[in-house]
């Protein structure tokens, strides 16, 4: 056995207990659909395992759900900012002491590796309760005005490639505003928000609070256009951004949007080049690259392009892809067909128009679905592959001579969320920085993310931060 073989160390199944079936959480308790609702499965991308039969909210189960946190607003503004904390709080230790079921959960129902839900996505999850429960009673002071003022019912619809950590980002700071929640997690993930019901009823939340409606596309609709909402925050594709804003359009809802990205990880040829490879695998195979701010357009320096080339495929070489519960996985499982189909038909694209396509020798499993980890070389900005969102492990390398026409190239798209620059130079990160048109910028590190830091994009990335101070403006009158 040579030094880069590892036995295989899956963590244990056992740890999570999935029921058969879950209904709606509405008011506190878990309720079958009504007739206007319906059921579906929820799957094991890895294997293609049936996990459980979840409820789907038609429209009488949204009223219901509105209805709920309508009620609970009242009473739940109207608990000084220290109180509502404590709940705040107890959730964040729940999550805590529930770590190693939720990451096991996490990734039975995404696909993501065990090591990132459960070093990276629980303890951020965690993380988010902690800080914001510091918020609850200090809101006059984090510049929103003397006497900020919730909202009132916040409704919530996330994606499917950070379920829990999404589901943090939007519950925590609407909470601590004093704002009360309806949220629909993806269709294809609804796992984690329903174990985050039980943690609400573990926590003693007044009821209503949060509600958890599960469904597809059709019942986030029904939510985001309720007349009863008073805020609507949505993270996922641009496509259903632009529907929501239109649909939003001359109500007086209030509105948050983290949509799509292309984002650029610009390597000068001063860079600690072993230090900006692990970047690179890290910024866009992280979550087999199912992440909005993935840095999956790789602009090199030209005199550094052959020997970040070289290093990049020797670390890709030692990826390791496969079941998702093994501790030594480092590229787990694509979330769904439908999103295999979409990498597949991209990256078959970026050949056919004259890219060349690259991936570490790699066995795939039968079930499931799966990609390898890919890179394309001889891109140029005219590919779809370097225009277009592929939300998966694909990378498309092109090349730049000086920092004006890095800063040309990483700027050439309609979208706007994050970027990477790797140099020893501090003045030229600040100088890249100060021009490149991305709402997070990495320097010398990519995908860090941390509560305290705000978090959106620019263009058709969005509008809106999350994170930080700046995340409670969204919630507050």
């Amino acid at each position: 056995m040579s030094f880069l073989e590892y036995a295989p160390a899956p963590e244990s199944r056992s740890v999570v207990d999935i029921a058969p079936s879950y209904g709606l959480f509405i008011d506190g308790a878990f309720v079958p659909a009504s007739s206007s609702g319906g059921v579906f499965k929820t799957v094991n991308p890895a294997s293609e395992e049936v996990l459980a039969e979840v409820a789907s909210a038609g429209a009488e189960d949204v009223d219901r759900a509105v209805a709920a946190a309508r009620r609970a607003f009242g009473p739940w503004s109207a608990l000084p900012g220290a109180e509502r904390a404590k709940y705040l709080f107890r959730i964040a230790r729940i999550v805590q002491e529930r770590s190693r079921e939720l990451a096991v959960l996490e990734s039975l129902d995404n696909g993501k590796p065990i090591r990132e839900s459960r070093d990276v996505d629980v303890p951020l999850v965690a993380a988010h309760f902690f800080y914001y429960a510091g918020w609850a009673d200090k809101l006059k002071y984090a510049g929103y005005g003397s006497d900020p003022r919730p909202l009132g019912v916040a409704a919530q619809v996330i994606p499917w490639n950070f379920p829990l950590l999404m589901l943090a980002w939007k519950i925590a700071p609407a909470l601590a505003a004093g704002n009360t929640v309806v949220l629909k997690p993806a269709e294809t993930t609804p796992l984690s928000a329903l174990f985050f019901a039980d943690i609400c009823q573990q926590a003693d939340l007044p009821p209503g609070v949060v509600n958890i409606i599960t469904g597809a596309g059709e019942t986030g609709r029904t939510l985001v256009e309720h007349p009863g909402v008073d805020k609507v925050a949505f993270t996922g594709s641009t496509e259903v951004g632009r529907q929501i804003a239109r649909s939003v359009a001359g109500t007086s809802k209030r509105l948050t949007l983290e949509l799509g990205g292309k984002a650029a990880n610009i390597v000068f040829d001063d860079a600690p080049i072993d230090q900006a490879v692990e970047g690179i695998v890290n910024g866009i195979f992280f979550n087999q690259g199912h992440v909005c701010c993935a840095g999956s357009r790789l602009l090199v320096q030209e005199s550094a392009y052959d020997e970040v080339l070289t290093a990049l495929k020797r670390r890709m070489a030692t990826l390791r892809v496969g079941d998702p519960l093994d501790k030594n996985t480092d590229v787990g499982a694509i979330n769904s067909a439908a999103q295999l189909a979409r990498i597949r038909e991209l990256s078959d694209v970026g050949a056919a128009e004259g890219a060349e396509r690259w991936s570490p020798p790699c066995e795939l499993p039968a079930q499931g679905f799966w990609f390898a980890p890919t890179i394309f070389t001889g891109v140029t900005q005219a590919h779809r592959i370097a225009r277009e969102e592929i939300f998966g492990p694909v990378l498309s390398v092109l090349t730049f001579r000086t920092p004006d026409e890095a800063i040309e190239k990483a700027n050439n798209t309609p979208y706007g969320l994050s970027a990477g620059i790797w140099t020893e130079k501090g003045s030229l990160i600040l100088a890249m920085a100060d021009k490149l048109r991305a709402g997070v910028i990495w320097a010398n590190t990519f995908n860090k993310f941390d509560p305290t830091s705000p978090f959106g994009g620019y263009k058709e990335s969005g509008y809106g931060r999350e994170g930080g101070r700046h995340g409670l403006e969204a919630y507050l009158a």
